[in-house]
């Protein structure tokens, strides 16, 4: 796998031409037909398992380096959950690749009909940088089970892993259908003037936009995993304690840069000191007295996204944590109250360690304040009720709902990453990642031994001839039920 450098924008015919002779090389690779093969993708999926069991440790330590990002969670957020992508898509790579037979009609039923699946091309995925590793080879594993040629933009947010990326990557995947393209995000408006097959882009919303327009100037279609402010509204029927580990862990695990995370929660007046304290209590256990000094507890990824996270300390009043270190781009689990709704962090998304708490009356205020915003990527639910579980989740939308727990929705290959509305178009993960990166091709093999009935529709046409076709063709339907 080739990577290619991207240049400054003073070099923009320089960076131009790099393009250019990137997609030009892929486009080659994949009408060779290289790609399409059981065994190749098989292959090319397998070295990226060797790839990521073999060097673990150099991705701790450039993680570590990046984020303070602990072993721990490093080994499960980046490295195992990306392995068991690829191994999932090795599993069943056979089954998907297989063509997916259709029902047939009277006018059919001597004929072959099924759908095959595709690869679409030449792929250009934008990876994240908030989850370096899974961010940039989970889609890309979709992408090679799919038969694709594939163009990856790293994120130079983290410059440590990106760098890793950019030696281990061309050591184990084929250098003509696996390129790279490194550099900073400048660049990104450039590389989108040249014509993809699909482009995936996982980040923020407004550069989202920028990636569909471009796009949209070749109709290439586009992928895009967008953030929101996912609510969490915590139920009085709850066990506080179970809850408040819950969304402790998922909103202060990578020092709360993840754009699944409980981005606010939502609770009655009544029980909300009591969620306070069990916070407090979480982030005591997790990270001892004085957070910075732990080290399970990661910092910033960036200067700009810690003074940008930094700021939304002022918003409402600090009941846990608040304090910062620029040296260290360090801020500590942070919960907010006295939160307003127009305030700065209710109408961003955070990527960072702070939690606010807003006070709801009721069930339906929360599930109205919900629906007020855009559709988050996920929704979350807090209760032992399971008519207050159903109401919230059939009275909602998002990409995805979880109850009793958060993020860990994620994890499981079987179900889709993606959002809705504003959080974003197309779902990935798993066979998701298979089928957002093929072409459902529509197939219908004829047999010719049965002129006796297709001549119905030649003209001259004849009254007899329309009622035949009507009735060959129609389609009955099923499940009939009888309202006297």
């Amino acid at each position: 796998m080739k990577t290619v450098a991207s240049e400054s924008p003073t070099r923009k015919s320089s960076t131009s031409s790099l393009c250019e002779e990137v997609l030009k090389k892929s486009q080659e690779a994949f009408s060779s037909g290289k790609t399409k093969s059981y065994s190749f993708r098989l292959e090319q999926l397998q070295a990226m398992v060797n790839m990521l069991e073999r060097h673990d440790t150099e991705f701790v330590g450039a993680l570590e380096k990046d984020m303070h990002k602990p072993r721990f969670e490093t080994t499960l957020s980046e490295i195992t959950t990306v392995k068991n992508e690829a191994i999932d898509a090795m599993n069943n790579l056979e089954q998907w690749m297989a063509p997916e037979p259709v029902q047939k009609s009277m006018t059919s039923f001597l004929d072959s009909c099924f759908v095959q699946k595709e690869p679409v091309g030449v792929v250009l995925i934008i990876s994240g940088w908030s989850l370096p590793v899974q961010l940039c080879l989970i889609p890309m594993v979709g992408a090679v089970a799919a038969g694709n040629c594939v163009v990856l933009k790293l994120s130079e947010t983290c410059s440590h892993t990106a760098h890793l990326l950019q030696t281990l990557v061309p050591l184990y995947l084929d250098n003509d259908c696996y390129q790279l393209i490194s550099g900073e995000h400048t660049g990104l408006l450039e590389i989108l003037e040249h014509k993809f097959d699909h482009v995936f882009y996982i980040g923020d919303n407004m550069t989202g936009r920028q990636v569909m327009q471009a796009a949209a100037k070749h109709i290439t279609p586009v992928s895009l995993v967008l953030g929101g402010k996912n609510p969490c509204y915590v139920d009085k029927s709850c066990d506080l304690a179970v809850a408040a580990h819950r969304i402790a862990w998922a909103r202060f695990i990578n020092a709360g840069q993840n754009s699944l995370a409980p981005e606010y929660i939502l609770c009655h007046l009544d029980i909300r000191d009591a969620l306070i304290h069990e916070l407090e209590m979480c982030i005591h256990e997790f990270y001892g007295k004085n957070p910075q000094d732990s080290q399970h507890y990661g910092r910033m990824a960036s200067l700009d996204q810690y003074r940008r996270v930094k700021d939304f300390l002022s918003c409402g009043q600090v009941i846990i944590g608040g304090q910062t270190d620029d040296s260290e781009r360090y801020i500590a689990p942070t919960v907010l109250i006295d939160v307003n709704e127009s305030d700065p962090i209710m109408k961003q998304e955070i990527l960072g360690p702070v939690l606010p708490i807003l006070t709801i009356e009721s069930l339906e205020k929360a599930i109205q304040f919900i629906n007020k915003k855009d559709r988050p990527l996920a929704v979350y639910v807090y209760s032992n009720n399971t008519q207050v579980i159903s109401e919230v989740m059939c009275n909602t939308s998002s990409g995805s709902f979880c109850s009793n727990d958060s993020m860990v929705q994620s994890l499981y290959t079987r179900l889709p990453c993606g959002g809705v509305g504003n959080s974003g178009v197309g779902v990935y993960g798993g066979k998701f990642s298979f089928d957002a990166f093929s072409h459902s091709r529509a197939c219908l093999l004829r047999n010719t031994s049965i002129e006796c009935v297709t001549y119905l529709r030649y003209p001259p046409y004849a009254e007899k001839q329309l009622r035949l076709m009507q009735w060959a063709t129609s389609i009955s339907r099923t499940n009939w039920c009888c309202i006297s």
